[in-house]
């Protein structure tokens, strides 16, 4: 299909994706694309840039040139928007069709709306969850299985939806612009805002976004400028739109005031993205060797000294200029079946939102619906009526660099049963993302591409750092090919007749691809995209 001037689609068209692909629509996105798409690029390439010089010994720092901003102390950021004052419990997930309905009925005041790490790039994912999103806010949109029926409740009792577009590493390949493919952000951003910013505003809320994997100030300048120009376009005023930055990279967590000042207008505050932070952890110090290695993944807690240093500091950031600060991810998923897994999980995410609530965190995330009443019933013990606690400027707190990178202080060890669930783990990861989902539970875990990421990262550090588990064997390639072929055959048990033997052999080969090759690929999503249609 080809639409407006210089706009092709290669993905195709079908059933009612024409009430979102529209001329008009396509000929927003081919404006944004057109105006930010060279400086993305460019951003992209200061990341590159940036890698190398870590590569060669270099470290991370608070930046000299932008000392000005982190000591005036006058500026804040703008006042919460309508819908996101109290967000002490907010709720993650993909937007297919009965997962739209049960987040927003949750009882969690924030639905995160994933088009990112609960999602697959599929076409009919992408283009879908628009069309989800869209009928959500109009109230016709319903779902069927098993002979239940999904509907929403009162407008009144429904989460805020604040969506998370791709970051901006991530491309579009079924959209191009002028014969290149658009970005994956101003993609997902543009059509959400095009169709949806209006009827946000009709319902008394607005269209607010979470923003992913940004590493820097001048990655935010660039999403603030997008907004100005989307907000001019549509003749929307301009500070309308919110957003909130995931600090989900090591690299971000240096420049949390100045990003929270490029976007002060528009700000909603900074997330504590806990999971895809040790996976920047471990990308960017990948080669470093034992100063930059943590533990297997199970074993690192946010009681680390480097994540209390990250979590402390994002809240005291948060506060100093009025932002709100939200926690990290409960990731558990009940067990209808073992009450004994659940009490232990149960107390597991009960300690970490109270450490949360009490560090002065504004609210958390959780995964599953039926964590919503433990996440609020804690911070219902901390906030009380009020809606935040902003108010808490945790003055105590002093971070400094050598604090954030404190990896080496990090307790726990790395054993073989740590291999195994890395290399098990990523491959029913990468399966099920391959089949279309992007948001799998397993081991009573619900798993994202961040999760993923760790375990595949790890093994490539390992094998790469010459690393001996505590059993005595040092990883090598050879024997994580023997644990590949072990695991898999304990998968292919468990599943049974689910299991699709092709999709786990693509899952083998791209696995071996992002953990064996010399080269380490910067996002398994990356090539994991270009392997579906």
């Amino acid at each position: 299909m080809v639409g407006p001037a210089g706009v092709e689609l290669t993905g195709s068209v079908e059933d009612r994706f024409g009430e979102i692909l529209t001329p008009e629509a396509l000929g927003f996105l081919a404006t944004l694309q057109r105006e930010f798409g060279t400086r993305r690029r460019e951003l992209l390439g200061l990341r590159a840039e940036r890698q190398e010089e870590l590569a060669r010994g270099g470290t991370l720092d608070f930046a000299p040139d932008s000392a000005d901003v982190r000591q005036d102390h006058t500026w804040r950021v703008a006042d919460p928007a309508p819908g996101l004052e109290d967000r002490r419990v907010e709720i993650t997930g993909p937007t297919d069709r009965k997962m739209t309905i049960n987040a927003l009925n949750s009882g969690a005041k924030v639905w995160l709306a994933d088009f990112e790490d609960a999602n697959t790039p599929l076409w009919e994912n992408m283009v879908g969850g628009q069309l989800n999103l869209k009928d959500a806010l109009d109230r016709t949109i319903d779902f069927e299985t098993g002979g239940k029926s999904y509907t929403l409740k009162p407008d009144e009792e429904l989460a805020t939806i604040v969506v998370r577009p791709r970051g901006w590493h991530l491309d579009e390949k079924h959209v191009l612009v002028d014969g290149e493919r658009m970005s994956g952000s101003l993609f997902d951003f543009g059509l959400y805002f095009f169709h949806c910013a209006r009827r946000q505003l009709d319902k008394g809320k607005g269209p607010y976004f979470y923003l992913p994997k940004v590493e820097s100030r001048h990655e935010a300048r660039l999403w603030n400028d997008v907004f100005n120009l989307a907000q001019d376009l549509l003749e929307i005023p301009r500070g309308t739109i919110r957003a909130t930055v995931l600090i989900e990279t090591i690299p971000a967590a240096f420049e949390m005031e100045e990003i929270l000042y490029e976007l002060r207008d528009h700000s909603a505050g900074l997330n504590a993205g806990r999971w895809d932070y040790l996976f920047s952890v471990i990308k960017k110090f990948r080669s470093r060797g034992r100063q930059f290695l943590l533990p297997e993944r199970n074993a690192i807690t946010m009681t680390a000294p480097f994540m209390r240093a990250y979590t402390e500091l994002l809240v005291r950031t948060c506060h100093k200029r009025g932002a709100h600060a939200i926690g990290g991810m409960a990731a558990f998923i009940p067990s209808r079946r073992d009450e004994e897994v659940n009490k232990a999980a149960f107390e597991k995410v009960r300690a970490d939102k109270t450490r949360e609530s009490e560090d002065g965190f504004d609210g958390s995330w959780v995964a599953h619906p039926g964590m919503v009443d433990i996440c609020r019933e804690v911070f219902d013990g901390v906030l009380g009526d009020r809606p935040n606690q902003r108010d808490r400027l945790r003055e105590d707190v002093s971070v400094s660099a050598s604090d954030l990178l404190a990896v080496e202080k990090t307790p726990g060890e790395i054993t073989e049963a740590g291999l195994r669930n890395n290399i098990s783990v990523g491959l029913q990861y990468i399966a099920t993302w391959l089949g279309g989902n992007g948001a799998v539970g397993i081991f009573n875990l619900m798993e994202d591409a961040a999760t993923a990421e760790i375990a595949r990262s790890q093994v490539w550090q390992w094998i790469h750092n010459d690393v001996e588990l505590a059993e005595g064997p040092k990883v090598t390639p050879e024997l994580v090919e023997r644990l590949i072929d072990e695991e898999l055959g304990k998968i292919r048990e468990s599943y049974g007749d689910a299991y699709d033997e092709k999709r786990f052999a693509d899952a083998v080969s791209l696995f071996k691809e992002v953990a064996l090759a010399d080269d380490y690929a910067d996002f398994l999503t990356v090539p994991a995209y270009e392997r579906m249609p």
